[in-house]
């Protein structure tokens, strides 16, 4: 049996697959052609899009969005929040030969709270996504990305910085920004951008 989070109920497609063990949380809507191993553990409140895999030992936090086309491989780790765009993809191991099974040498990858990751992008294992950063559809990842960063290319590359609320953030003559939105200020030093307010 499905492990539920707690007394409501979350929604599981007739043609998805939930295997025995594994763990979803209240109020998750698993949507079609969908595979959760009997490992994975889903948070509350997230959805899973058409022909999502969630392979063995995958933790997912809560209110995630995964679109269409997604497959999270053992070593992925999802933290609150995220949304992970349609038919993005990550590895977990960084030199995989067909003939050679390296099932122990999978590489972990956090993508930690916020985060968003566009459409097509790749994140090669190994390589953790920060708060709230931003990468753009179809970049490349290939080294660890900061909070609030936004990627973009092959091999990706920090263009800028992005708000909690995903709004681009301009910086004044004292490294400091404002979001339009929510009206956070941020500030960038040395390379690292934090909520000072």
């Amino acid at each position: 049996m499905i492990e539920l989070m707690n007394k409501k109920q979350a929604y599981i497609h007739e043609s998805a697959y939930a295997d025995d063990g594994c763990k979803i949380g209240a109020g998750t809507k698993v949507w079609h052609f969908c595979h959760v191993m009997p490992k994975a553990t889903i948070g509350e409140d997230c959805s899973l899009g058409q022909n999502v895999f969630v392979a063995n030992d995958v933790i997912i936090g809560d209110r995630v969005k995964i679109q269409n086309n997604v497959s999270l491989y053992t070593g992925v780790i999802v933290e609150d929040e995220v949304f992970l765009g349609p038919s993005m993809v990550f590895t977990n191991v960084i030199n995989p030969r067909s003939g050679i099974e390296r099932k122990d040498q999978y590489r972990k990858t956090i993508v930690r709270k916020g985060a968003s990751i566009g459409a097509n992008a790749t994140i090669v294992c190994g390589h953790d996504i920060g708060e709230y950063a931003f990468v753009a559809a179809g970049a490349v990842v290939t080294k660890t990305v900061p909070a609030y960063a936004l990627v973009a290319g092959v091999p990706s590359k920090i263009i800028g910085w992005m708000s909690a609320h995903g709004h681009r953030l301009s910086f004044d003559n004292s490294n400091e920004a404002i979001c339009p939105e929510s009206q956070l200020k941020y500030e960038l030093k040395n390379g690292v951008c934090i909520c000072i307010s």
